[in-house]
């Protein structure tokens, strides 16, 4: 090797050394995602979808709309999704299409609000944030020929997130009426509905849309 081509050499690992050294320092000057949380940009809102479901497989799941958990005091965001949810209630019982229930914070049937009364054929069950813990959804589901789920609720963070999820990794579709989710604030719808379409394994089989955009 001629002394040129070994000065050479020499600079070239020099250089890749240094720049190895930024991206070091760089990274054990942001110990975790906390150091940058003030300049983390929110992604492209995700795209809604309109959809037509077919009427013989799918089933309309309503997520925790009983008053321990859906109030104006704890969670206004979700008693002002409830003219569209009712809207959604009344159009898949219109079309057949069979509705489940789900209790949160302690409540009972009767808690549920008023203008989502479930009917004596409407089951419903009683978990923590993921309905299929615990409970016969899953089977009750399975027995009717459930292949696809639409999910309105409340937390969009607790119920809808692992109920949905659940659902997906149960080798279900899942449709997710954005303007029947609430939580406690915004960012916690803004972060499901991201989530939801993104993670592993469950991001291909959701689909976002709003209420309108179902077509029973």
């Amino acid at each position: 090797m001629t002394l040129e081509r070994e000065r050479s050499r020499r600079c070239i690992v020099a250089g890749l050394a240094g720049a190895a050294a930024v991206v070091i320092s760089a990274f054990a000057n942001a110990a975790s995602i906390i150091d940058e949380w003030s300049s983390v940009q929110a992604p492209p809102p995700p795209t809604l979808t309109p959809v037509t479901i077919d009427r013989g497989t799918t089933a309309l799941l309503l997520l925790d709309f009983n008053k321990q958990t859906c109030n104006a005091e704890r969670r206004p965001r979700c008693i002002a999704s409830i003219p569209q949810v009712t809207k959604l209630l009344g159009a898949a019982r219109a079309a057949g299409v069979p509705v489940f229930y789900s209790l949160g914070g302690g409540g009972t049937p009767a808690d549920i609000l008023k203008e989502l009364t479930p009917t004596a054929d409407e089951p419903v069950v009683s978990a923590g944030v993921d309905k299929f813990a615990g409970t016969d959804l899953e089977s009750m589901l399975k027995k009717k020929g459930i292949k696809t789920v639409i999910v309105a609720g409340v937390a969009a963070n607790g119920a809808v997130l692992y109920t949905a999820s659940g659902a997906a990794t149960r080798d279900m579709k899942v449709i997710v009426a954005l303007d029947g989710v609430s939580a406690d604030s915004a960012y916690a719808e803004q972060y499901t509905a991201w989530h939801l379409v993104n993670a592993p394994r469950i991001g291909s089989s959701v689909t976002l849309t709003t209420i309108d955009a179902i077509k029973f």
